[in-house]
């Protein structure tokens, strides 16, 4: 709920001190305590440590606050605050989230613990405590240090993510506690809002909605719960968009006003993934005498699965959609808030034409911001239960703990339409399975939890984790949910080729490109984990230099690495260095780190193309693929496709190619040649050109055929290329008739007006390119004016070649390419808009491709390109960080 003006900790300055385990136990002793530290609310300890740094005129980057780590868990901590009361009372204490085994105080009197992270609550203050003064509030939060060395019943396996297998009694996140998130703080603190409404002044305290529609028309189910209203007041008014309602009130229990009904919406218009359709979202207001207050979005949308023959696709308003996205990790892992963060990512993630992501069962649920943007830019959610490789107790108590956490989870955003699947963790059934446990029966996932959902939520797709098993799949597991069917037939939670799949047979296990094709995925809720390395400016400003990568402990700190494992995920990384590109990595690292990095970016745009680009393929039966992760935690090569920053690492750029909603694909079918789909996701037909140019090496095009083309609305057309030039081509050599003939082909395809509409350049003859001294390349910066005559001049960048380039690639100095990291054609071109990041004015930079010995910088319209060797390179970036 957003701050009412009821609220008495609106403004509220808070503080927070550390203190030995158990050496204060109540506020009265908090006098001696001496060392305090400024404490934004909702935030956390080492927030509140980094914002005081901050105001000191100094930074605490994510690798110095993971120091902190180790005090902050072995602490108790307090947080205090004191505020003026109004009235004579009574008062409602809501807490939104507080880190676990947290006690709280009003006055030095205790009135509520918590043992969950994420579990909501709230406790009435009865009339008389704090009137005609100020009110002290105070939480003190338990060691959980101290509380893991209490000793408890063992699970049935243990879990290779952590070493205090204790954790699977506690309700916390994994951050700060897996050593593959030990780049960043154990968080400690409020981190969700935190409210003590005045029962005497008008507001709402609570409200649920949920909306569903049914022919063309909406509905919408609200109840809430008001305070301080006048006894007349015997309607409030529920508005949806422009449609109303009057509810009637009813006196509830602690003296609150109930009320509850149904809002129609006639002709309601749908809500839609961004990719297939506009998210249409309704906002949903309660208007009574003294109160106005938002309550929300809802939008009207059905979500179904079809699970038939082991696989498991999502369609949306009765359209199958091919979901693809990445991990979800917070925009701020220190201090659990970032709201523009989160907004700058989410449009940044839609605008690449991807449509789902998945919070995994590591992390923590996120803010109502958060779902509020996803349903604004139509972005689909998979929502993982906060669970992770542990054997979760089977005990009432514990089930009361997370049945009291998903359904306030499931009462907060269950009127939103992102809410696409509720599952019952991560990798919560792989352990066992990997473990090579027979009895694999999981009481809170496969029949408890089911339970529950069927109960508060029976519209809502489950399943039981990620990854698992199709329904039918796992012999000793009765699935749960809304089917009756035991689960058997012998399929397990690592078998990839059916259920939901944490795919990383390319990636992690080594495997070979062509695994993808008997893998046989079909819906990929993890893939493609690399040690991606961030941009050579990112890494300079980081760590000093690039020589680092690879091998210093600052650089290998931030590298992922499994519990236990003698590899990282820089050593796969390096592998497919190897046996795609054909170069030593040890080799090249040691002569030529910035070759080395950029030899590592390009192996991981192989992987990510190749296996994206067959699983996007019609025919492929693959419906969803997300990829781990979507972020950086921290500084240095992480998972993510975005940095911790969130700038663009060089296989974003190919994941942003691969999900447009209108795409052209081409693939290599072997014997059969080259293979091109044209894919139109969206709503309307896609009418005009499909245009096939095969290149030679010297810039010749012999083969430039154009084809008129119709692609309806959710549908997708498919081409042998010799088909669709007339001929045998042979363009991969395939046949090896003679010497290879072909170096590229480009297909464009334009719409009636002559507007392209998508353009792929595909190399032939392997990734293993020849380095050249020069392969032409020119880059040419020109403005294009202001949009609408309003905001910053917009500029693009010109790139041209004389030979074929290999991934060419960006980097520049206050823009951002809207693409990198692509190919160009012999006498290519592409012009790439740019996006301002920061005060420059004009457009500096180079271009760099990683067939070509030499980079060249970019120039004005009327300049001369100028070109330098790697060595020249690193002296002009040295000399622009210098300046």
């Amino acid at each position: 709920m957003p701050r009412s003006s009821a609220d008495l900790l609106a403004g509220a300055i808070w503080r927070c001190a550390a203190t030995e385990p158990g050496s204060v136990t109540d506020p009265d002793a908090l006098e001696a305590v001496t060392e305090w530290v400024a404490a934004p609310v909702p935030g956390t300890v080492v927030g509140a440590l980094r914002e005081s740094q901050s105001g000191a005129g100094r930074t605490m980057p994510v690798a110095s606050a993971s120091v902190a780590t180790s005090s902050v868990g072995s602490s108790d901590w307090w947080f205090v605050t004191t505020v003026a009361t109004t009235g004579e009372g009574s008062w409602l204490l809501q807490f939104d989230g507080v880190t676990a085994f947290a006690d709280v105080w009003i006055d030095g009197v205790p009135v509520a613990s918590t043992e969950s992270m994420f579990t909501p609550g709230e406790v009435s203050i009865p009339a008389g405590v704090g009137v005609g003064k100020r009110v002290q509030v105070a939480i003190h939060f338990h060691s959980l240090s101290a509380t893991l060395r209490s000793r408890r019943p063992r699970g049935r396996w243990r879990s290779s993510m952590v070493r205090e297998q204790g954790l699977r009694w506690i309700r916390t996140t994994m951050l700060g506690m897996a050593p593959v998130f030990s780049g960043v703080p154990v968080p400690v603190g409020p981190w969700r809002g935190i409210r003590l409404l005045d029962k005497g002044v008008a507001t709402v305290v609570s409200a649920v909605k949920y909306a569903s529609v049914h022919g063309t028309t909406g509905r919408v189910a609200v109840s809430a719960r008001l305070t301080g209203l006048p006894v007349a007041v015997e309607y409030v008014t529920v508005r949806v968009g422009e449609h109303s309602q009057q509810f009637a009130t009813a006196s509830g229990p602690d003296g609150f006003l109930e009320v509850s009904g149904i809002v129609e919406v006639a002709d309601a218009q749908l809500w839609w993934p961004h990719t297939h359709g506009a998210p249409r979202t309704y906002p949903v207001t309660i208007e009574t005498v003294g109160v106005a207050e938002y309550l929300g979005s809802v939008g009207f949308r059905t979500v179904e699965v079809d699970r038939s023959d082991g696989g498991f696709r999502l369609s949306v308003n009765g359209i199958g959609v091919y979901c693809r996205g990445s991990v979800w990790v917070p925009t701020d892992p220190i201090s659990l808030q970032d709201d523009a963060g989160t907004t700058l990512v989410l449009e940044r993630l839609a605008e690449a034409g991807l449509n789902m992501i998945r919070i995994p069962g590591t992390m923590v649920y996120e803010s109502d911001h958060f779902w509020e943007e996803c349903a604004r830019l139509g972005i689909l959610v998979w929502q993982d239960m906060m669970l992770a490789t542990l054997d979760p107790p089977d005990t009432d108590e514990f089930f009361e703990l997370v049945a009291a956490e998903v359904t306030a989870f499931l009462r907060r955003v269950r009127g939103n339409p992102a809410l696409a699947v509720f599952c019952g963790g991560s990798e919560t059934e792989q352990q066992p399975t990997m473990l090579g446990l027979v009895d694999q029966h999981i009481p809170l996932i496969h029949s408890r939890l089911p339970k529950l959902i069927s109960t508060v939520a029976p519209e809502l797709e489950y399943v039981t984790s990620s990854p698992s098993a199709p329904r039918g799949g796992n012999q000793s597991a009765p699935c749960g949910g809304n089917q009756s069917a035991p689960c058997g037939g012998g399929q397990l939670a690592t078998h990839v080729g059916s259920g939901v799949a944490h795919y990383f047979g390319v990636g992690a296990y080594r495997r070979p490109l062509a695994d993808v094709l008997s893998a046989r995925v079909r819906f990929a809720t993890e893939s493609l984990a690399f040690s991606i390395p961030p941009s050579n400016a990112l890494i300079e400003n980081e760590f000093g230099s690039l020589a680092v990568a690879g091998h210093h402990p600052a650089w290998k700190a931030a590298v992922p690495r499994d519990n236990g494992s003698s590899w990282d995920f820089e050593d796969v990384r390096d592998h497919y260095v190897h046996t795609l590109l054909g170069e030593d990595p040890r080799e090249v690292r040691w002569s030529d780190p910035e070759r080395y990095l950029d030899l590592g970016r390009a192996a991981v745009c192989e992987a990510f193309a190749s296996t994206l680009g067959y699983w996007r393929r019609p025919d492929s039966r693959c419906d969803g693929a997300l990829t781990l992760a979507l972020r950086d935690l921290e500084p240095g090569p992480g998972w993510g496709v975005l940095d911790w920053n969130g700038s663009p690492k060089a296989p974003w750029f190919v994941l942003r190619r691969s999900a447009k909603p209108i795409a052209l694909l081409v693939t290599d079918d072997g014997m059969d040649g080259l293979r091109l789909d044209a894919i139109n996701e969206t709503a309307n037909p896609v009418v005009g050109e499909i245009r096939f140019r095969a290149h030679c090496r010297s810039g010749v095009v012999p083969v430039d055929v154009a084809l008129p083309v119709k692609v309806e609305a959710h549908s997708s057309l498919t081409w042998s290329v010799d088909s669709l030039v007339g001929r045998f081509t042979d363009l991969t050599h395939v046949f090896r008739f003679g010497a290879r003939t072909y170096e590229a082909v480009t297909v464009t395809l334009e719409d009636e007006d002559g507007e392209m509409v998508d353009e792929v350049v595909h190399l032939l003859g392997g990734p293993a390119r020849p380095l050249e001294q020069s392969v032409g390349l020119v880059a040419t910066a020109r403005s294009v004016g202001r949009p609408r005559g309003l905001g910053d001049e917009e500029w693009v960048v010109d790139v041209t070649t004389d030979a074929a380039a290999q991934y060419v690639a960006l980097e520049l100095q206050g823009f951002e390419p809207e693409d990198s990291w692509f190919h160009l054609a012999p006498n290519g071109r592409k012009t790439v808009r740019l996006r301002r990041t920061g005060q420059a004015t004009k457009v500096i930079g180079r271009v760099r491709a990683l067939n070509s010995h030499t980079s060249v910088a970019v120039t004005p319209p009327s300049a001369p390109a100028t070109q330098s060797s790697p060595a020249k390179r690193t002296s002009k970036k040295t000399s622009a960080r210098g300046n």
